[in-house]
């Protein structure tokens, strides 16, 4: 129940400020258009209280799930005349290649379209107004993550550096190294610490260094040739091969994904993987690369079930995204020390450049997997796994997952609302273009019913969604096959 209360609590506030964020930017822009604002809203429901300010009732509603803005004339058909005063005429005659209109009864009883409507302003400012949400959790994400790297900027502080993995082949391999290694020198740089032996590798790209290694108490000399591909700053000596050990923990699974090698063999949210084959990993990138050098043989796993050894479990990996994969995620090593250590604000602001680019992306690519039928659509999770997610990450003690986590979801709520769908700001884009090109509007009838078949598909989309979060939860593991 604790767990269920502290995950309720995250979503609510998570993606509460993540939507009102968004919706704040169709405000601010609207505004800035001359569109008149009817309200802006901190929740659903009931009004509760707020204050109204000029044409806006600025209020905070029951329901705490996001937000929302009301424009006069945003919806289809909705049509707003105001009396044809000399001012608001001439202000639908500035409106008039949009579609402005006046009726004339008598000389003194005019009625012209509201040149504060929505449907009023030119089609680049309705456009503008509608990516301007995508556009501020875009920015929310990016300012999320410079004020992390800026201000906190958590590392591992690990000491002695030890090798976990060597990939088979590799400049690491070449130069003699092996697993359970310890770095005694690099570079000439005595017993450095994870964070100082990456740095140590970036400054050496394309070069070849001295390594002295503690090998079980004896020491061995080697010299290594480092690719021009490696990047201190995202840990990735990998590429020479080396995978360090950060951990002491094994892998434990956080969830399984449906009609995998994972799931057909047993393994269950919860178990850990003591070794793979007799090599004993801690963290699921030595994993991976392990089965990618074995090309996608079957791997022996020694599984811990609630401090349990299970029998020898035979997995055949399978492919994904270019690598083999057994159809499991990973739960977060929960012993790795971190410590803080602040950017400079430009390297900050190159950091969050990075990372939003690296995750800006996700949403789409995981719909492109599902469409292509190379994820199954029941890896798919909504609102409870975002909910999920956040309990997770606000019992994490460090807050790199808390910052990481908000950023990615303010990057793909912006994404998911991008795209060309009716309903979505990126279907009301793709709406105006069309009608740009055709120089006129299209049909009201034909908008009403392209808006009500595309509401029927995304209710459906969304209770299946549910439906597969509900399924994955740990208390509906005993209804599973």
């Amino acid at each position: 129940m604790h767990d269920f209360f502290v995950s309720a609590v995250a979503f609510i506030v998570l993606v509460g400020v993540m939507v009102v964020v968004h919706e704040f930017g169709h405000f601010l822009v609207a505004k800035l258009c001359g569109v008149r604002v009817e309200a802006f809203s901190v929740g659903f429901g009931p009004r509760l209280f707020g204050i109204k300010y000029g044409d806006t009732d600025y209020k905070v509603c029951l329901l705490p799930l996001g937000g929302f803005v009301k424009m006069t004339g945003e919806n289809p058909g909705e049509v707003s005349m105001v009396p044809g005063t000399p001012v608001a005429i001439q202000a639908a005659e500035k409106f008039r290649d949009r579609g402005a209109s006046a009726t004339h009864t008598h000389d003194e009883d005019v009625l012209v379209e509201d040149p504060g409507s929505f449907m009023a302003h030119p089609r680049w400012q309705r456009m503008l107004i509608g990516v301007a949400g995508p556009f501020f959790n875009f920015v929310l994400a990016f300012v999320l993550m410079v004020v992390y790297f800026t201000f906190i900027n958590e590392v591992p502080d690990i000491h002695p550096t030890k090798i976990e993995w060597v990939t088979p082949g590799s400049a690491a391999d070449q130069a003699g190294l092996k697993p359970g290694d310890v770095i005694a020198a690099f570079d000439n740089t005595a017993h450095p610490d994870y964070e100082k032996f990456h740095e140590l590798v970036g400054d050496n790209s394309n070069k070849t260094v001295p390594v002295t290694v503690d090998r079980s108490g004896a020491i061995v000399q080697a010299t290594l040739h480092l690719p021009s591909s490696t990047d201190g700053l995202h840990d990735d000596a990998s590429k020479a091969g080396i995978f360090v050990q950060y951990t002491q923990s094994p892998i434990q699974i956080d969830q399984v994904s449906p009609d995998s090698p994972a799931q057909r063999a047993g393994l269950q949210s919860g178990d850990k993987i003591v070794s793979v084959d007799g090599h004993a990993f801690h963290t699921v990138l030595p994993l991976v690369d392990y089965m990618q050098s074995g090309k996608g043989k079957p791997v022996t796993l020694t599984v811990d079930r609630k401090g349990e050894t299970l029998l020898p479990i035979v997995i055949h990996p399978y492919v994904q995204d270019g690598g083999w994969r057994l159809g499991f995620l990973p739960g977060g090593p929960e012993d790795v020390p971190l410590r803080a250590e602040p950017m400079t604000f430009s390297s900050a602001v190159s950091e969050s450049r990075d990372f939003c680019a690296e995750n800006s992306l996700l949403i789409v690519n995981v719909l492109k997997k599902v469409l292509t039928h190379q994820v199954s659509v029941k890896q798919l999770s909504g609102p409870v796994g975002i909910a999920v997610a956040a309990g997770q990450a606000v019992k994490e003690p460090y807050w790199s997952a808390k910052f990481g986590l908000a950023a990615g979801i303010s990057l793909n709520l912006g994404i998911l609302n991008l795209l060309p769908f009716p309903i979505l700001d990126g279907g009301l884009i793709l709406l105006l273009i069309i009608e740009s090109i055709m120089r006129r509007d299209i049909s009201l009838i034909v908008k009403e019913r392209i808006y009500q078949a595309a509401f029927v598909v995304l209710v459906a989309f969304f209770a299946f969604v549910m439906f597969n979060d509900f399924s994955k939860l740990q208390i509906f593991s005993h209804l599973k096959p």
